[in-house]
């Protein structure tokens, strides 16, 4: 069973994505365990502070080293692996995402403000993970992200696990369109080879829909695949 573990100062942002949907589902059936981690109680200031000015100069706050060393010796595990979600991170793709689902323990840290004591980063963690090239308000809504990628891998959490087999970035390529009842709204029908029952010519429509769309979209991702293939043919 995997076991996140996420280290916060907002514990309530978490309240209902863990509770929906099937993250929900599958902390409720065992497949994964969550503990979350308000960093504020392991601040020994009176007032909890957990962020003080930048060193230097500068704007905004960082978060210091004293909470974070203290809650990540109170909860870190020999085997765990710890994972900063950051903006200056390696960004998170499908390949790393299937990394992290082999490890037993994942602890996250919400980056916050300008950041983390670089010390805390130093000693504790393992990876630091962005999930775009864009900046957030706090590293909780990278967290989720990270954990949902991750715990979607764990065996029972989907009902069918064959369609982790044709996901977007599976083989490096995008996902190909889907079409469901009716066959047919405001003049719009769905492709006639859906409907024709032939499964090796729609494998081979699918394959098709998936590298136009990956060329089109993603011209980086679709280079990748041409590379795996002339590699395949050799």
């Amino acid at each position: 069973m995997k076991h996140f573990k996420i280290v916060t100062l907002f514990p309530a942002f978490f309240d209902s994505p863990l509770k929906s949907s099937l993250l929900g589902k599958a902390i409720n059936s065992g497949v994964i365990k969550t503990d979350i981690y308000d960093l504020r109680n392991y601040s020994e200031d009176k007032f909890k502070r957990c962020d003080d000015a930048p060193y230097g100069g500068g704007s905004g706050m960082v978060l210091m080293p004293g909470p974070l060393f203290n809650c990540m010796e109170n909860i870190k595990s020999q085997n765990a692996k710890v994972i900063l979600a950051s903006a200056g991170g390696t960004p998170l793709t499908q390949n790393m995402v299937k990394e992290l689902s082999a490890e037993e323990e994942l602890i996250i840290i919400c980056g916050h403000y300008e950041g983390v004591d670089q010390r805390v980063i130093d000693r504790y963690v393992d990876i630091e993970v962005s999930v775009g090239d864009y900046v957030l308000s706090g590293g909780e809504y990278a967290a989720l992200i990270i954990m949902d990628a991750a715990a979607r891998l764990e065996k029972g959490f989907m009902s069918n696990s064959e369609s982790l087999l044709e996901e977007s970035f599976e083989n490096d390529l995008l996902e190909y369109p889907h079409y469901t009842r009716p066959s047919e709204i405001d003049g719009m029908k769905v492709p006639e080879i859906l409907l024709s029952g032939d499964h090796a010519k729609i494998r081979k429509w699918r394959l098709m829909m998936s590298e136009e769309k990956t060329s089109s979209v993603r011209p980086d991702l679709y280079r990748k695949y041409l590379n795996m293939k002339e590699g395949e043919q050799k």
